[in-house]
């Protein structure tokens, strides 16, 4: 049985068990993300073994499962957990007659043949995107063409999803996605960099080399990456300083990174600066050490001043990551607008994720993995009627939702503030690597 969340499970599933006739697998776990338990990982994604395919259930059930199908191993395969997290399900798996294990990055990582990049991090909201942008800028710079490769995000239709290119927002529109989705995807679409994503990573990857020079592996969570990394670039968030060696698998990025960007030191107490790099030392003393500052910056922040404003920020952020707020909270409150805490006004599942996630709050996560979240988004913004709506969220939920409200939008990129930059170590890193073209 593999314990997952629509990402690693299925990778790990595609590169380790699915060719293997000494192992069967008789069920996928779904933890974290809505609308997978109850599903089926397709026949022909699970290949010729399973000719129909293979469930996937709540996690819950997990001692139920193992003494029912007499399952032997359990393996754990998602991420931006606490270690205490990963060994309750170990214990339970133990006490219900399993073994529990890990798979590595030797059994898991794949090959490619152009050189790999990957941006990962200790925590989920510790700035990937932004890094994955500005490494991405650098690389064009030096005269590279790469496409960024996408963690998964599995959450629709899998066969479709096999293996998914991305070049622009009607790439977008005609694939479904989800608002986590865009809120990864649009970004990168609108700089000119295609990305690649899906579920089949050795097929994914293939895909992306064949019109890439350099990929970029743009990670999911605080997840290892899936291809093997040729300069590894792990974020630590100074905001909460003590997660690097808190989270799984965070704490396995932060010993492997070439080069720790220590993030958001423009909005980070300089103590929990200071403790991040000294956790660093400690736990990975040969990586390169940089500072970066991430400033949030509205649009128009004339609009906003003195306002009502709904604050709508990055999902996977606040509710797992367990950041209470992000770039467009501080945006909003350092332009003198006033937020509105949107609790009482939340509505369907938008209520149910408050009640889930007890730190919300007052801003509201970007929510939208069917239509129904989507409505209850609308539905919960309009509610608490404010006078402007500040997105946080890199989607442009202005172009999925009708709102009463005009919306603000609040941006965040990557600046240097230390010596060398991290601009620095990719030219050194790119200098390496054989001429473009050749």
């Amino acid at each position: 049985m593999i314990l997952g969340a629509g990402g690693r499970d299925f990778h790990v599933f595609n590169t380790w068990f699915r060719d293997r006739a000494d192992a069967e697998v008789v069920a996928f776990t779904a933890a974290q993300i809505p609308n997978i338990a109850g599903r089926r990982y397709p026949p022909v994604l699970a290949g010729p073994r399973y000719p129909e395919g293979i469930p996937i259930v709540e996690e819950d059930r997990l001692a139920a499962l193992v003494r029912e199908q007499a399952v032997e191993q359990v393996i754990f395969a998602y991420s931006d957990v606490t270690h205490e997290h990963v060994m309750h399900l170990a214990s339970t798996a133990l006490a219900a007659g399993a073994g529990f294990r890990l798979l590595g990055p030797r059994e898991t990582m794949l090959p490619a043949r152009v050189p790999v990049v990957a941006i990962c991090a200790v925590r989920t909201g510790a700035g990937k995107s932004p890094t994955t942008r500005y490494v991405t800028a650098r690389l064009r710079a030096l005269g590279r063409r790469p496409a960024v490769v996408r963690h998964p995000m599995a959450y629709g239709d899998l066969v479709a999803q096999r293996i998914q290119r991305f070049a622009s927002d009607a790439d977008l529109d005609r694939a479904g996605v989800t608002v986590e989705e865009r809120e990864e995807y649009e970004p990168h679409l609108a700089r000119g960099t295609p990305v690649f994503a899906g579920v089949d990573y050795a097929e994914v990857i293939r895909a992306a080399e064949a019109e890439a020079d350099v990929l970029v592996w743009d990670g999911g969570n605080n997840d290892f990456p899936f291809v093997w990394p040729d300069l590894h670039i792990v974020l630590a968030d100074p905001h909460r300083p003590g997660h690097e060696t808190r989270y799984h698998p965070g704490e396995a990025n932060l010993r492997m990174a070439h080069v720790v960007v220590i993030a958001k030191v423009d909005t980070a107490p300089p103590e929990g600066v200071r403790a991040v790099r000294a956790a660093v030392a400690r736990a990975n003393p040969a990586a390169t050490v940089v500072e970066a500052a991430m400033p949030p910056v509205l649009e128009a922040p004339e609009r906003v001043v003195g306002r009502r404003v709904v604050v709508v920020e990055d999902g996977p952020t606040l509710t797992h990551g367990e950041m209470p707020h992000g770039a467009g909270f501080l945006a909003a409150v350092a332009a003198g607008a006033r937020v509105v805490d949107v609790r009482e006004a939340a509505v369907g599942r938008v209520r149910e994720a408050f009640a889930h996630y007890p730190h919300l709050g007052p801003v509201l996560p970007a929510m939208g993995y069917d239509a129904a979240q989507l409505r209850d988004l609308e539905a919960t913004i309009n509610r608490a009627a404010p006078e402007v709506v500040v997105l946080g969220t890199p989607a442009d939920l202005g172009r999925l939702l009708r709102l009463r409200a005009p919306v603000v939008r609040a941006r965040y990129e990557l600046e240097d503030r230390s010596s060398p930059t991290l601009g620095d170590l990719v030219a050194r890193w790119a200098a390496g690597l054989p001429h473009p073209g050749r």
